[in-house]
């Protein structure tokens, strides 16, 4: 096997890096333009939710999926075509004559971005020398933090500046520059070769549809309505038999025996959590710097730079960390910082709050934050064998996602219930609970983090068999 040459892990970590901001962008970019674009296609608040909710919905429940198809028929070769239905879907959102055309581009944006995003990872990982890895992930983590924290001000600014079909242009010229580099810069690779595990596809898929849907859907139409509780509950009933068959079937997509690993189980879990407390806390704060304080989409994007600008410093200097003194103590610190920054902008919330006042949390959230992307993806990928990382990226992304949509669904409902949109008092009086509440989470994940081990050796190069190897953390 050749080994990785500088430039091909340059190459690799560009592509990989660009595709991961575009999926991770598209999160929460369309939040701060949906305004404009209820003036120009229409449609009620439920149209408008599920703007944000089809991509949401459809990018978390095939990720697996993705990472399954491109182990099979090889990584490279679907993660253009992930590439290509995503460019595609952009173009025909940015193009959508109505809010029903729209929400179905959202949707196969949602699926282009499920077959590439896991991948990214598993090709950049095969295209990086083992001493190097941390650095690279630290970059790309870097990155892609950027994308989920800037979406409202890109989309705002875009919106403000130009117009809300730009938030979606954006990605067709990235989309078509990326398409020959991937052929030409990355090398193709495979997984297992073991056949398409179409049962835990069907469960994983309808579980995880069924649960995000009541979460998106429970603050609008109520936790008790019909359709909510069949969502939560078949999609909890589906789950259950995911587990199962992941005991049982020869081949499956998940192998549930991946969370006899502590490593493996902690860094999921923490996750989960972490993406639950920060995507809530942004979809609230953006709009509470916007609705309360006054300011317009770009200029709350902009005070929000010290958060959503610091992964770009620090991430790649926590990646080197990791290398040093592994992931484990860098991600919990991280998680931690983050968790204690939105408690400070939580009681620093009210209807008349400073900038100066929102300064020091939005700073420690944002050093948190970068803290956690890189040594977390390195984590992941550390905890399993080499032959099963497109499977351990793609269901680490799917907790996130659903972790992400659970987030803005319960820090919604906390907001409805102690307060709503009639007044700056009243914005404020739902924020603070809410905020909170994300900052306890964010400090579950960091518990979480410590069911880790802590790190013995460093991580050789994995073997060409794909047998266990020493890792980074002790997976007893």
């Amino acid at each position: 096997m050749s080994q990785p040459t500088t430039r091909g892990t340059v190459w690799a970590l560009v592509i990989t890096s660009v595709a991961g901001f575009m999926a991770a962008l598209d999160n929460l970019v369309v939040t701060t333009a949906l305004p404009s674009i209820r003036d120009d296609l229409g449609g009620g608040l439920g149209d408008l939710e599920w703007t944000v909710s089809a991509y949401t919905l459809t990018f978390a429940v095939l990720l697996m999926f993705g990472a399954a198809l491109g182990d099979r028929f090889g990584r490279r070769k679907l993660f253009q075509m992930g590439i290509t239905v995503f460019t595609v879907a952009s173009a025909a959102a940015a193009m959508a004559p109505g809010i029903g055309a729209l929400i179905a581009a959202r949707a196969v944006q949602g699926v282009g971005a499920a077959i590439m995003m896991p991948l990214t990872l598993t090709l950049l990982t095969a295209a990086v020398p083992a001493a190097k890895r941390g650095m690279a992930y630290g970059i790309w983590g870097a990155v892609n933090g950027l994308a989920v924290a800037s979406g409202p001000l890109i989309g705002g600014s875009l919106t403000e500046h130009i117009s809300w079909h730009w938030i979606f242009w954006l990605n067709v010229p990235l989309g078509i520059a990326l398409l020959p580099l991937a052929r030409l810069r990355l090398t193709e690779s495979y997984g297992t070769g073991a056949p398409l595990d179409f049962p835990g596809t069907l469960l994983a898929s309808g579980g995880l549809f069924g649960i995000v849907y009541g979460l998106v859907r429970g603050p609008a139409d109520g936790w008790t309505s019909t359709l909510v509780l069949l969502g939560l509950i078949a999609g909890g009933a589906l789950l259950a038999g995911f587990v199962l068959h992941g005991t049982r079937a020869k081949n499956p997509m998940l192998p549930m025996r991946l969370f006899r690993s502590r490593a493996f189980s902690g860094i999921n879990a923490a996750s989960m959590l972490m993406f639950l407390g920060m995507f809530g806390s942004i979809f609230l704060l953006s709009q509470y710097m916007q609705g309360v304080l006054g300011y317009s989409p770009t200029e709350a994007g902009l005070r929000m730079l010290p958060w959503t600008g610091m992964p770009m410093l620090v991430a790649p200097v926590a990646g080197i960390l990791a290398d040093r003194i592994g992931g484990r103590p860098v991600v919990a610190v991280g998680l931690f910082l983050q968790a204690a920054g939105l408690g400070y902008l939580a009681s620093a919330s009210t209807a008349h709050a400073s900038y100066a006042a929102q300064l020091p949390g939005l700073i420690l959230s944002g050093i948190g934050m970068a803290l956690f992307f890189a040594p977390a993806s390195h984590l992941v990928m550390s905890s399993v064998r080499a032959a099963e990382q497109g499977i351990a990226s793609g269901a680490n992304n799917a907790l996130r996602e659903v972790g992400g949509a659970l987030g803005v669904a319960v820090m919604s409902s906390i907001f409805s219930a102690q307060g709503g949109y009639e007044s700056a008092q009243a914005f404020v009086d739902g924020l603070r609970p809410a905020v909170f509440t994300g900052a306890g989470v964010v400090a579950l994940a960091g518990a979480a983090t410590l069911m880790i081990p802590r790190r013995r050796h460093a991580t050789p190069e994995p073997t060409a068999l794909g047998k266990p190897r020493t890792l980074e953390t002790s997976t007893r």
